[in-house]
């Protein structure tokens, strides 16, 4: 039989069937993960005696050849030896003999195809944290330029308030900072090992699982063998992370479209991540934020999918947990690559000033501190607020923004009405008396600053 577990059948596996179940063609991306961790379990299986060191030592020199020959692309991987882990032990024995067919005494496919997941996320993920912190920096190279720089902020998609722009672009830092603590906290998650657990019971030999999980960097060994090869909760929490961040990603991408759009025109986006038009010869597409807000729904759907296919699943290891990886692995891709482009698209963007601030100047979104004014005179809020209410009425009726009443037109509204107001009114002022903790003033945006960089 040409299988490595064919000795109980006694006719060939079926060729659709092979076609199907294998997962070499996805899980050939583990290869890496496999030797390493076949390294770490055949230098324990030496150093306890279940096999001799002269064993071991041909067994480790056999991977490191073929270690080689994945990194200089010589090998050819086969459905017929169905996944990774049947491929690299022919590729072994291949290559020293039948003393490689040892390698695989006292573990399984079930906590090795574990182990190597735990092994690919554990590397992706400190992969992946760098890369926030890279996009936390572009979102600080920005704001630290901007301080000054002011926009109308918005809710409903309505001008609401003048803010700092450095103050809006860092909410998108404490955004990643979340998502990058929640990678971080995960990590605890994925670093176990659960090399040792054989197919779910553990075995007969006396291994030494805290070698094997120390040789590879785990920080600790699954206490419990069926739920080191069942436990896909690390996967889940990871694509639970990255989709939360993505969301975020999703929601500045979405701000760079309106914001670049020529109805705003608050931003200019490098040429380098916009395209243009086969028909329309003036456009200036921003696809790269685009492509980034519908990222996101792949993202969204790795997670549902590997948490439909965990449901209901009896314990230990069943054929449905093959399913995990090809998710896991677009998941990991699609994050890496949305923040190696957003990132630069960030430090590359345009701020045009001028612009936002004319269009903080033409608006309503200075009423509030009108109403603010009005209370520090001696006025309830709930009145000052209806007054406010008819003078920008009165605005909107007669074609005048607030900083164009005359102070007739404010005394008809109230007589607590004085010249003071203009000072009040101005932008840069609304702005600057914001100096609540947290708020958008200058000398608060400058302590949110300092805050941030100090957790970089």
């Amino acid at each position: 039989m040409s299988k490595l577990w064919g000795g109980r059948f006694t006719k060939e596996t079926n060729k659709l069937v092979e076609e199907q179940t294998a997962s070499i063609s996805f899980d050939q991306k583990l290869a890496n993960e496999d030797i390493q961790g076949s390294i770490a379990h055949v230098n324990m299986l030496a150093t306890t005696g279940i096999i001799t060191e002269d064993e071991g030592a041909t067994i480790t020199k056999g991977l490191k050849a073929v270690q080689n020959k994945l990194a200089n692309g010589e090998l050819t991987f086969s459905v017929e030896h169905e996944d990774i882990h049947m491929n690299i032990e022919k590729f072994l024995i291949d290559e020293i003999g039948p003393v490689g067919g040892k390698l695989h005494t006292g573990r399984s496919r079930n906590d090795q195809v574990a182990t190597d997941m735990h092994l690919y996320l554990k590397n992706h993920t400190e992969d992946i944290i760098e890369l926030v912190k890279g996009t936390q920096k572009a979102i600080l190279n920005q704001a630290s330029e901007h301080i000054d720089t002011i926009l109308p902020g918005y809710t409903h998609l309505q001008r609401a308030q003048p803010i700092s722009f450095s103050h809006h672009i860092l909410t998108y830092f404490w955004m990643l900072q979340r998502d990058k603590e929640r990678l971080q906290d995960s990590l605890k998650r994925v670093s176990g090992s659960p090399l040792g657990a054989g197919a779910l019971a553990g075995t007969t030999f006396p291994l030494d699982r805290k070698q094997v999980a120390d040789e590879l960097g785990f920080d600790y060994v699954y206490p419990n063998s069926i739920d080191a090869v069942s436990d896909r909760d690390f996967i889940l929490e990871f694509m639970s992370a990255a989709s939360i961040m993505m969301m975020h990603i999703s929601r500045l991408a979405e701000e760079m479209v309106i914001w670049s759009s020529q109805e705003f025109q608050f931003i200019e986006l490098d040429d380098s991540f916009c395209t243009g038009s086969s028909i329309m010869p003036q456009k200036k597409n921003p696809d790269v934020p685009e492509l980034l807000r519908a990222k996101t729904g792949r993202v969204y759907g790795n997670l549902m999918g590997l948490l439909t296919v965990l449901k209901g699943l009896p314990l230990a290891y069943n054929k449905d947990m093959q399913e995990d990886k090809e998710g896991m692995f677009d998941t990991v891709e699609t994050l890496e690559g949305s923040l190696m482009m957003l990132a630069p698209m960030i430090d590359t963007m345009m701020v045009k000033v001028d612009n936002m601030k004319q269009a903080v100047s033409e608006d309503y979104s200075n009423a509030t501190d009108i109403a603010d004014y009005l209370v520090t005179k001696g006025m309830p809020f709930r009145q000052s607020h209806e007054v406010i209410g008819k003078i920008v009425l009165y605005g909107i009726d007669n074609n005048k923004y607030l900083l164009d009443l005359t102070m007739e037109e404010y005394k008809s509204f109230s007589e607590l009405f004085e010249d003071d107001i203009y000072r009040v009114l101005a932008p840069e002022e609304v702005v600057a008396n914001r100096r609540s903790y947290g708020g958008t003033s200058q000398s608060q945006v400058k302590e949110q600053l300092k805050l941030a960089k100090g957790l970089m």
